[in-house]
């Protein structure tokens, strides 16, 4: 069922619709044609994307609701109904993980010899090895809260937000006693490999191992039975701090930080085995919202299944796909040298994200190189980019970099970088008061025989080398004056914390995306009125924008096709009478997380083609920093192109954003079969 926002246009509420983007990863762990393993981890993708769906969006919506019912008038939209209709998605959802988990994927496991064993399943042989493990590793580690079932006046533990507990219930002869057991996933691995036996291969969950071995842990009480019930708390992870850019910032920051694992409770996923009265104790105690009880299956925090053993042989997990060469790109000759000639694309994961590596590390030891400008989002655990900064520093370089500390879920790690960099000798801005630098540039200044030249690389996705493997990106390098003229004015804007306008190539947030997109569009619109032919491909993560998706109904109206292909949520109604008729919406979920934007405009035949840092929302539009770079390079142009032509012909993993929200399969009007990422590897490696 749709669920239309209120307005003079149509819209899908956007948590409705990140939902149904979700609902599209599921559909990958149901996909029979995906290796075995790999489905396991889209349960786990999904899982761990809607805990963060929890965390922050529906965090955001329990603020509204307690704001006041003026909330409902501004927002065209009921907060309170929208959470009810989350909690029924959210139910419908869960009901299908837990089908495909216990009655599909552990099935075919079986079929494979391979079987997750639960502590009912142990005969003498294993039981024994598994009490041994658990003595000796995790037994240590194990501290029970006895909870209090008469005296309702003590204060209710504090659970850390997406944990797992078990609520053991004691029985004894005339009452009832409640613990509290944290299970250690943070400290070990949540899979234990049992030894093989005639060909049969056997795995435990740290949690049926700790369920199993239970008396050893309230061994000093003399209960009739005992029994263990999986919870996960999900709290409100919004920090409030004040946008104050100091060391007090910094302070404050971490002690938001530390807060955010005592959030307001959003969800509690429950076992739904678990007895009536421990579920009522809990919601008693926990003062939770009807709202917030979700029920779900026997185990939680399914993203550990991300890193489920693959005990079965490599055809139950993808084929590698070996990282290709850039066409005519040598990693054994100077990056710089080779820039110098033409423009570079790298597309990621297909290529290597070692030509970033190289270029910083050229940057860091050539002796002509004065100066190095970089802004830093998301990194690597063990970044290579910050270490090549640091070498830079200590070469002498003058290294400039703004490290955004307000990354959601990355801030603590950001603050570590932050001293790390520092304490290298290199110049460290912790971002901008207002807003989120979230654009991903790099700039090069150096001294040739005609002066300071600059080498800028620009990306649609972080300089991190981990998700550089899993993410589809573009990286450009370039020397284009025109374009290293605008970024030396943006870097020196930042550097005051000042914004400027009229760059003459890119396209900057907070003060002109906007702007600028609503000139592109509008000359589309002219173009098809003239009767010539005006077209859009647009391509990105998220599409919630209402001035952009109104703009994009007045082009349609105006006679322009528009394709988008969005990953995400998607607030515009396609194929709607009188606003929509000419836009189709496609989304593509496969193997690599679909992440870079691309933006085409027909130009009355010159076509313009913009990468971008920003997606379509308005928190990218207008309360970040972002880039929007255009593409002149003839050769890089026709990459971009023939990738985005590729997307546009997939038949096997592009979903129809509709009407119906039923995520369908755009299926094939040929026998050729196209899957854009095989196609699109396969397109470079002739290409290399």
């Amino acid at each position: 069922m749709l669920t239309v926002v209120k307005r003079k246009f149509p819209l899908i509420n956007r948590e409705l619709s990140w939902l149904y983007f979700n609902e599209r990863v599921l559909q990958e762990a149901a996909d029979k044609t995906v290796p075995l393993i790999e489905r396991l981890r889209f349960l786990a993708i999904f899982s761990s994307n809607l805990d963060e769906f929890y965390r922050v969006r529906v965090a955001t919506l329990n603020r509204l609701v307690d704001i006041n019912n003026k909330t409902k008038t501004m927002l065209g939209f009921n907060p309170k109904k929208i959470l009810n209709d989350i909690k029924n998605i959210v139910v419908r959802l869960e009901k299908r993980f837990d089908y495909l988990y216990e009655q599909e994927i552990i099935k075919e496991l079986e079929a494979q010899k391979i079987f997750i064993i639960n502590e009912q399943q142990l005969n003498v042989a294993r039981g024994s090895y598994v009490r041994e493990y658990f003595r000796r590793h995790v037994l240590p580690t194990l501290v029970p809260i006895m909870l209090e079932t008469d005296n309702a006046t003590k204060p209710f533990p504090e659970l850390k937000d997406r944990h797992i507990y078990f609520i053991v219930k004691l029985t004894f002869r005339k009452k009832i006693r409640y613990a509290l057991v944290e299970i250690p996933t943070t400290i070990m691995s949540r899979f234990l490999i049992l030894p093989e036996n005639r060909g049969l291969k056997f795995i435990i969950l740290l949690d049926d191992i700790i369920r199993y071995c239970l008396d050893d842990l309230f061994f000093i009480f003399e209960y009739d039975t005992i029994e263990a019930y999986s919870i996960q708390l999900t709290r409100d992870a919004e920090l409030d701090i004040d946008a104050n850019m100091s060391e007090k910032f910094v302070d404050a920051l971490l002690h938001s930080l530390q807060r955010r694992d005592k959030g307001r409770p959003m969800r509690l996923l429950y076992d739904s085995d678990i007895p009536l009265d421990a579920l009522n104790y809990l919601v008693s105690r926990m003062l939770l919202d009807p709202e917030a009880l979700i029920p779900g299956g026997r185990y939680h925090n399914f993203k550990d299944f991300v890193d489920f053993p693959n005990v079965g042989g490599p055809l139950l997990e993808y084929p590698p796909m070996p990282q290709l060469r850039v066409s005519n790109m040598d990693l054994g000759r100077s990056i710089f040298s080779q820039m110098a000639q033409r423009d570079y694309l790298v597309s990621l994961p297909y290529q290597s994200f070692d030509y970033i590596v190289h270029f910083l590390r050229e940057a860091a030891i050539d002796p002509k190189v004065k100066e190095i400008n970089i802004c830093l989002y998301r990194l690597a655990e063990n970044s290579s980019v910050i270490n090549a900064l640091i070498n830079a520093a200590q070469n002498g370089k003058k290294v400039n970099c703004l490290l955004e500390l307000k990354a959601r879920f990355d801030e603590e790690a950001n603050i570590y970088w932050r001293n790390r960099l520092e304490e290298g000798g290199v110049n460290v801005n912790i971002g901008v008061v207002q807003y989120k630098v979230h654009a991903k540039i790099c700039l090069v200044a150096r001294r040739e025989k005609r002066g300071l030249v600059y080498y800028a690389n620009l990306a649609t996705g972080n300089f991190n080398e981990k998700t550089a493997k899993i993410y589809c990106d573009h990286s450009l390098f370039t020397v284009n004056p025109l374009i290293t003229k605008d970024l030396r004015r943006l870097f020196k804007g930042l550097e005051k914390q000042t914004f400027h306008r009229g760059y003459k190539t890119i396209i900057t947030s907070p003060l002109e995306t906007r702007q600028r997109l609503y000139q592109l569009i509008a000359n589309e619109i002219t173009i098809a009125k003239s009767g010539k032919r005006g077209y859009m491909i647009l391509k990105m993560n998220s599409l919630s924008d209402e001035g952009v998706i109104e703009k994009l109904y007045e082009a349609n109206n105006a006679g322009v096709t528009i394709q988008l292909i969005v990953r995400g949520m998607c607030c515009l109604v396609p194929g709607q009478a009188g606003f929509s008729e000419r836009i189709t919406v496609r989304s593509i979920v496969d193997r690599y997380l679909e992440h870079a934007r691309v933006w085409i405009f027909g130009n009355g035949g010159e076509e313009l083609i913009y990468l971008s840092s920003a997606d379509m929302m308005t928190r990218n539009i207008d309360r970040r920093v972002e880039v929007a770079f255009p593409i002149v390079d003839a050769r890089v142009r026709k990459e971009i192109r023939d990738i985005i032509d590729i997307q546009l012909k997939d038949n096997s993993k592009a979903r129809e954003i509709n009407q119906l929200n039923n995520n369908r399969y755009i299926g094939a009007k040929s026998k050729i079969r196209h899957r854009a990422q095989e196609d699109i590897y396969n397109y470079l490696k002739y290409k290399s």
